[in-house]
């Protein structure tokens, strides 16, 4: 069987809070791997932690990941011939596994206590030996099980480890690792209120499943040899492992809440373009075939993908990065595409619409494609646009303080752009051109004219052109602002 269609991989979430940027970039790189190689992407949600998982994080899970662009070919929502793609609706599978394991002797009962299981450690660590389950429930005879069991005593299952057993794989990040068997416990695979543990439901969903690859964190490289060890046990073929770095904050810790937003959500609602976060996600810890390269379609990822070109060593998260990237996405976007992933902030900022039609209002967000590098940032930089500023920058205001006849200045500059037989057209052109005619009329200089205008109209110093953003105001707006400037100050 050829690669492309043998290649199955998942993402396997808990649904224990909102996904995550690390959980994100885990379902990234699955996802392009199996895109990549003509794959399936399969949608797995591990919601046995009964009192930590919600409904309302698997609804953000999946929210996370639609809004990123990552479809999943089987899983919640979606018809596939391995599922249930729930673990809590999968009991009867992990049932059918433990009786199979029973029956050939693979596993038995531990009735040691949580008091017992503290002692045990207690007594390793002052001894200065492995801290680890000495197996003393190996040896209970059929008779002694059956008579704890019936009297309701309570227990877990453990898996009978051979002594000096290797555990080794060739990580397709990491290269060959291997563990010896001597390290680890009897491993517990149902717990004692009868839900399988971690580790065990993992490997029998992945078999039943037919995962092949398992795209992870290198966080789990520590469960890894208990999950052979349980495939073997069952007698069933290992998946091929790559253990990819974690994502790090500047500092170089683990990333975390402290580092600033970590909830993919988080990045929607602070205005950054998906297309864009997905793009900067795929470059933390993976390089294209062209280095140099870091704006990329969804499809340059797809076919140029490969866990070969994935580092070892764990990615920085840098947001100044990140940001950068999506004023890039945004710099390319048109006014029509544009005007609709800032909408729902411009709604934030009172007035709008006002009474600019769809096509003026792409032409006002046009004017701040290569200012705003997140869409929330258009809030505090177009509300002039809606309505009338009420504060004046203290600077410009200081500036514009030494341009002689400030008022004088602005009267008439108010009132020749609602003469409407004067300045016959209120383009672009016929404003530059009359401004810069009044000043050079006037005696003044055309920066001090065209500051004093920019300041009138917006309350600001920095804004787009003021030509173009004059012509958007329209006549009727520039006139009356550049009277009501002109009245806030004594001849």
């Amino acid at each position: 069987m050829s690669l492309s269609t043998a290649v199955r991989v998942r993402f396997a979430p808990s649904p224990t809070g909102n996904l995550h940027v690390g959980g994100a970039r885990t379902a990234l790189f699955n996802w392009l791997y199996a895109r990549r190689h003509g794959g399936v992407f399969v949608l797995r949600i591990e919601d046995t932690d009964a009192e930590r998982s919600k409904d309302e994080y698997v609804k953000a899970i999946l929210d996370g990941l639609r809004w990123l662009g990552i479809d999943w070919d089987e899983g919640p929502e979606k018809d596939g011939a391995f599922g249930p793609y729930f673990q809590t609706a999968r009991m009867p599978l992990y049932k059918a596994a433990v009786d199979k394991l029973l029956d050939g002797k693979k596993l038995y009962h531990c009735f040691c206590t949580h008091d017992t299981l503290e002692a045990m450690r207690a007594e390793q660590l002052e001894k200065k030996l492995p801290v680890r389950y000495d197996g003393r429930c190996r040896a209970l005879d059929h008779e002694e099980v059956t008579r704890r069991l019936r009297s309701g005593e309570k227990h877990v299952l453990r898996l009978r480890l051979s002594e000096g057993e290797n555990v080794s794989w060739d990580d397709l990040n990491k290269g060959p690792l291997s563990f010896s068997s001597d390290l680890l416990d009897d491993l517990v695979v149902v717990k004692s209120d009868g839900f399988p543990t971690y580790n065990f439901a993992v490997v029998i969903d992945d078999v039943g499943m037919k995962i092949t690859h398992v795209i992870r964190g290198e966080d789990h490289i520590s469960n890894t040899p208990k999950q052979i060890l349980l495939y073997r046990a069952l007698g069933e073929t290992i998946p091929q492992f790559a253990h990819i770095p974690m994502i790090l904050g500047p500092d170089r810790s683990r990333l975390s809440k402290r580092h600033g937003a970590t909830s993919v959500i988080d990045y929607k609602e602070m205005g950054f373009e998906p297309e864009a976060f997905r793009n900067y996600l795929a470059l933390l810890g993976w390089s294209p075939e062209d280095n140099t390269q870091e704006i990329l379609s969804r499809e340059q990822m797809f076919a140029q993908f490969g866990i070969e070109r994935v580092s070892s060593h764990g990615a920085i998260f840098n947001l100044d990065k990140l940001r950068w990237m999506n004023a890039e996405y945004i710099k390319k976007m048109s006014g029509e595409t544009l005007l609709d992933r800032l909408t729902p902030w411009l709604e934030k900022i009172p007035g709008f619409p006002g009474t600019y039609d769809r096509q003026a209002l792409c032409n006002i967000v046009s004017l701040f494609r290569e200012r705003i590098q997140t869409f929330n940032e258009i809030t505090a930089q177009a509300g002039w646009f809606f309505a009338d500023p009420t504060e004046f920058d203290p600077k410009g205001l200081e500036k514009t303080g030494k341009v002689p006849d400030r008022a004088a200045m602005a009267r008439a500059i108010g009132e020749k752009f609602a003469d409407r037989n004067g300045l016959t057209g209120f383009s672009e052109s016929d404003i530059e051109t009359f401004l810069r005619g009044h000043a050079a009329a006037t005696g003044k200089k055309a920066g001090d004219v065209i500051g004093l205008c920019r300041l009138a109209l917006t309350g600001c110093t920095a804004t787009p052109g003021l030509f173009e953003l004059a012509a958007l105001l329209g006549r009727d707006r520039c006139s009356a602002r550049m009277m009501r400037f002109a009245g806030c100050f004594p001849d």
